[in-house]
């Protein structure tokens, strides 16, 4: 990383507060009828909270809404499920599609130290491939994200080389400029669900293939 990258780091925490504050406030009356909706329709807590790599590799929970059903398999991306249909609750398939589940980050993001609006998503704690790839990048010394690099240019569709490729691309154009990209680019994204595959695809290949 450059002085010029390094020096864009506290600036970058500064941009995660100024605009995570508003947006949480905003968004207060709607998590609320999120979290409702929940506990309508499916026993079971409102927050997920799953263990995650973070920076330096140290873990910390993630927390979601729940879109899932509580008898679901712990620690198995959901892309990865032979049926994951048969676990996604019906507010859980709308959330999904729309990245509802996703915003209680944003409130992480503002007020923990462990996630930045930008950066590479943070990977599961028994995601080994997928660590040791990006550690081949720098892309596990630096602060996970909401949304990142990859997650505009494939999401759950891109294969474990590929995605630490592109973790590790973001690392290495780590800017205002990147993180621009990265967040406007997540709206579009967002609107058309793209890379959003809920089953057999991506990483689930990338073992397919190891297994043959």
């Amino acid at each position: 990383m450059t002085k010029k990258q390094k020096a864009y780091i506290p600036v970058k925490r500064f941009l995660d507060i100024i605009i995570c504050l508003p947006v949480c406030i905003v968004l207060a009356p709607f998590m609320l009828i999120f979290a409702i909706a929940i506990k309508i329709d499916s026993p079971g807590p409102i927050l997920f909270r799953q263990k995650r790599v973070g920076k330096n590799k140290e873990f910390f929970e993630i927390w979601k809404f729940r879109t899932m059903r509580t008898d679901t398999p712990k620690d198995m991306p959901t892309h990865m499920l032979s049926n994951p249909e048969a676990f996604i609750t019906r507010t859980g398939k709308v959330y999904r599609k729309l990245s509802i589940d996703e915003l209680p980050q944003i409130y992480q993001c503002l007020f923990t130290n462990h996630l930045s609006l930008v950066g590479p998503r943070p990977a599961l704690w028994n995601q080994d491939d997928l660590i040791a790839e990006r550690d081949k990048y720098g892309a596990n010394d630096v602060k996970p994200g909401i949304t990142g690099w990859a997650q505009i240019n494939g999401r759950d569709e891109l294969e474990i080389p590929v995605k630490a490729k592109l973790d590790g691309d973001y690392v290495k154009n780590i800017g205002f400029a990147m993180d621009c990209k990265c967040f406007f680019g997540t709206f579009l994204s967002v609107l058309r669900s793209d890379g959003v595959v809920e089953g057999g695809t991506g990483e689930m290949k990338s073992m397919e293939n190891r297994n043959k």
